[in-house]
Formats: structure tokens, sequence, C-alpha cells
């Protein structure tokens, strides 16, 4: 949610429990949701990789949460969040309402991550 530190947190964040504020968003009926078909390539035309998944969809939410959701935090999952390695933050263009009872989240047609070689 937008009280998060995800997004500007740099220093020793190894794992998901290292992050200062969560904010995980709080609206009844959410739940963590894994991202499915995941895919890798790599462009070679464009010198870079690609990671894919499926769109993302947060159903059934209770419209209330006590802030706006400002992004998704892309992490791989081990045991839980004291293991779990962040791999992204991504900031949504503008701010979800609290009031959302579903949060869809289309990533780019180019993938969701994009890395190059510098």
């Amino acid at each position: 949610m937008t009280n998060t530190t995800a997004d500007t947190d740099k220093d020793n964040i190894n794992f998901v429990s290292n992050i200062g504020t969560l904010d995980e968003c709080d609206a009844s009926g959410y739940a963590r949701v894994a991202l499915g078909s995941e895919a890798s390539n790599v462009d070679n035309t464009n010198d870079r990789a690609e990671f894919d998944a499926n769109d993302v969809s947060f159903t059934g939410l209770g419209g209330n949460a006590t802030r706006a959701i400002q992004g998704a935090l892309i992490f791989k999952f081990v045991t839980n969040d004291s293991d779990s390695v962040p791999i992204a933050f991504v900031d949504f263009a503008s701010d979800i309402s609290a009031t959302s009872t579903q949060i869809d989240i289309p990533w780019d047609a180019e993938g969701i991550l994009q890395l190059t070689q510098a």
C-alpha cells in the first residue's frame, strides 16, 4: 500500500523481512498470489533477457483497505518472509483506490522484467 518502503529501501534488503515497512494490503479477502506460467527468454536482437508470467488478479477484496495500493512486490517465495528473496517492486502508474474489490495487474507485453548487460 502507499506506506510501503519496498520501493525505496535499497541497502541490505536480502529478504522480504528486511523491508522496513512492507505495508502489505490489509483489505479483507486479500491473499498473496503466486505468479503462473513464468517464462524467461533471451532476446538477442535487443541484447537482453526477459522475464514474464501470466497477468495477476486479486479478487474478492472487501473494498476496505486502509490505504490506496501503490504497487506489487515480486519475490521468490521459499518458506516465509525471512528466507524469501525480493526481485522487484513494480510501481503502478497511479495508485489503486483502497475501496477496490478487485485488482488486475496486466503485465507489459514485453514482459515483467528486462535485464540488459551493462
